[in-house]
């Protein structure tokens, strides 16, 4: 006990300024080590792999997380608080979709200073997401300033529309996008469509494209998915760890159950389960639990993930897709990130990055004042695609890339 005295003593006989320095000295060690890091790219050899090397230059730098958040959580937490405070709402022209089972989704257009045959890019918002969701606009905004028309699928319950059955959304069920995409192509008859998913929209997404394969015609001809879950497994195990995890699982959850409590405001019939057993959800397993697999015919939730997953399909993607992942993403451990399939894939690129937390990615010391990592890959990604990738997905047009902002 006498040494440890003595260490204290001694320590706090230097300057402040000297113990400063040594402490500040070794934080910046730990981020240029740990934290600064050129991301992993894994694709197959071949035309995919060359077109992203030689066209996404951003694939060749570093990613710097933001100095004063770069930790996982962190990422997650201060982004979405950072967006929703200084990015101001969209206004979309909102088209209401009727679906063939007789539920409806709302389709949130943006398409301002666009010409009529630029090409339509369809954003997936994530599990509770919609159309001002701050990550969204932050891909919106991205999409108009290269000259892309957009429109935001929000899913059933979602975008302030009623429900009108009792059927909401999952992740592995992607008939509702597959009527979305079919009437987005009907309205822009010869015109490019490509795909973004955000967590579980890419989610759907990836089971939409999987589902495509061996069919000759492909309604999207390229896609991205940003912070894809994909081991629902392992994401769940991941998302119920204490304590910041738990917390995020709960406020999720909060959601999905308020999405279900709309079926009271909006006097729609049950479906095959217990509402009051639903509302009791305090986390998203034991909402799909009581809820989802019940509305979807699973016979358990280990069957409904099982369905949904998407880490085993890939060989099944026929379309380039571009994933961007962070390595510590707290909804899905590095280790669950399919590397190697992708590996085996010439459609299919992983880009990992060290940090960047769940649909984080935040940059520079002040983040916003510039467009963010995830928003920079998905620009130089769809503008390389139009310029360059025609022998990719067939497409020989070129859209000019002049901002249409308004």
């Amino acid at each position: 006990m006498d040494w440890l005295l003595t260490s204290l003593d001694i320590l706090f006989d230097f300057p402040r300024w000297y113990i400063g320095a040594v402490l500040g000295t070794g934080f910046f060690t730990y981020y240029l080590r740990e934290a600064v890091k050129q991301p992993i790219l894994a694709c197959s050899n071949g035309k995919f792999k060359a077109f992203l090397l030689a066209h996404v230059p951003i694939l060749h730098e570093k990613y710097w997380p933001t100095l004063w958040c770069f930790e996982s959580r962190a990422q997650t937490v201060f982004a979405s608080l950072i967006r929703s405070r200084l990015l101001p709402n969209i206004k979309y022209r909102r088209e209401i979709l009727k679906l063939s089972d007789g539920g409806q989704v709302a389709l949130d257009w943006l398409e301002d200073g666009c010409p009529g045959s630029a090409p339509v890019v369809l954003i997936l918002p994530g599990l509770t997401g919609e159309s001002q969701a701050e990550y969204v606009k932050c891909l919106v905004n991205s999409a108009r300033r290269i000259k892309l028309r957009v429109v935001v699928f929000n899913n059933r319950g979602l975008g302030g529309i009623s429900l009108k059955t009792p059927r909401t959304y999952c992740a592995s069920k992607c008939d509702d996008l597959s009527e979305v995409v079919n009437h987005v192509r009907s309205l822009n008859p010869g015109i490019p469509l490509v795909a973004a998913g955000v967590s579980m929209g890419g989610l759907i997404l990836g089971n939409y494209l999987a589902s495509q394969f061996s069919k000759p015609d492909k309604p999207i001809s390229a896609a991205m998915v940003i912070s894809v879950p994909w081991n629902v497994f392992k994401g769940t195990e991941s998302i119920e760890k204490p304590i910041v995890n738990l917390m995020l699982n709960r406020h999720l959850a909060g959601g999905l159950c308020r999405n279900i409590e709309r079926l009271k405001r909006d006097k729609v019939p049950h479906g095959p389960w217990d509402l009051e057993e639903v509302l009791r959800s305090k986390t998203i397993r034991e909402f799909d639990s009581s809820y989802t697999t019940k509305q979807f015919g699973y016979k358990d939730v280990e069957s409904y993930y099982t369905d949904a997953t998407i880490h085993d399909k890939l060989h099944k993607i026929e379309v380039p897709l571009l994933c961007l992942s962070a390595g510590d993403d707290p909804f899905q451990p590095f280790e669950a990130i399919p590397l190697q399939a992708a590996n085996d894939s010439k459609h299919v690129a992983i880009v990992v990055t060290a940090r960047g937390g769940h649909i984080g990615f935040l940059e520079g010391l002040f983040p916003l004042l510039h467009e963010q990592y995830m928003c920079r890959l998905f620009t130089q990604y769809f503008t390389a695609m139009f310029e360059y990738g025609s022998d990719l997905i067939g497409i020989v047009k070129k859209p000019t890339t002049t901002s249409c902002m308004t």
